[in-house]
């Protein structure tokens, strides 16, 4: 769906003559899925200047310079015709961390004037950017500098489960039924991304004991983990 929906937006993007700016700011848990969502959309796409902006990339800079980077990365892409940037992780961008809270207003700045800045005439530039804090997005004021969003849905019932554990081959069909029983009797309040049960799954990959039962054990040690967090 989210996909789709970034499709469509390439689309407007790329033919409409009224909105030659678009945004997106997917959101959903760590581990989820976003970034590569925001990527698949980007590969999707076809533009011919494609850049993503990731805290990986600004490690040890001052904020100046952060800015600075990033600023760049937006005027190379009012260069082409036609550019897509993805802004990930944004409260890492951000700096953010909830005790205080304390986060980089500089870089909050630049991003909130970058994401609505228009493009010159004949340049149309579509932005993605991806977050783990829709509730810190809304106070900061930046998913409000969006266009459109999406949240993307964790997993929260012995299906969803049973049906990525299917998906990446883990168990034969009677073993996945079994386990979606198990985790029904469990009756276990959960809500994980993607990425923490791919994790599980190969943690009991690795087990001699490989079965449900096992599967279980690695499964409720995540949840209570992550209720605890």
């Amino acid at each position: 769906h989210i996909i789709e929906e970034g499709r469509l937006y390439c689309n407007q993007v790329q033919n409409s003559s009224r909105t030659r700016l678009v945004s997106l700011l997917i959101d959903g848990l760590p581990g989820a899925g976003k970034t590569a969502l925001a990527a698949t959309i980007a590969l999707n796409s076809g533009y011919p200047f494609i850049k993503l902006v990731s805290p990986e990339q600004y490690v040890g800079m001052s904020e100046a310079s952060k800015c600075g980077a990033i600023t760049k990365t937006f005027e190379d892409a009012y260069k082409s015709p036609l550019s897509l940037i993805v802004i990930d992780n944004i409260e890492r961008l951000l700096d953010y961390v909830p005790i205080g809270p304390r986060f980089s207003n500089m870089v909050l700045q630049t991003l909130l004037v970058l994401i609505k800045k228009q493009p010159k005439q004949h340049r149309r530039l579509f932005v993605i950017g991806t977050t783990s804090q829709r509730g810190t997005m809304v106070d900061l004021g930046v998913l409000q500098e969006f266009d459109a969003h999406a949240t993307v849905p964790c997993l929260s019932l012995p299906e969803h489960v049973a049906s990525v554990v299917k998906e990446i081959n883990l168990f034969e069909g009677s073993e996945i039924s079994r386990l979606a029983q198990l985790l029904r009797a469990e009756q276990l309040n959960f809500r994980l991304g993607v990425k923490p049960l791919i994790m599980i799954c190969e943690m009991v990959r690795q087990d001699p004991q490989m079965s449900a039962e096992t599967f279980l054990m690695y499964f409720r040690e995540e949840v209570i983990k992550l209720q605890y967090a």
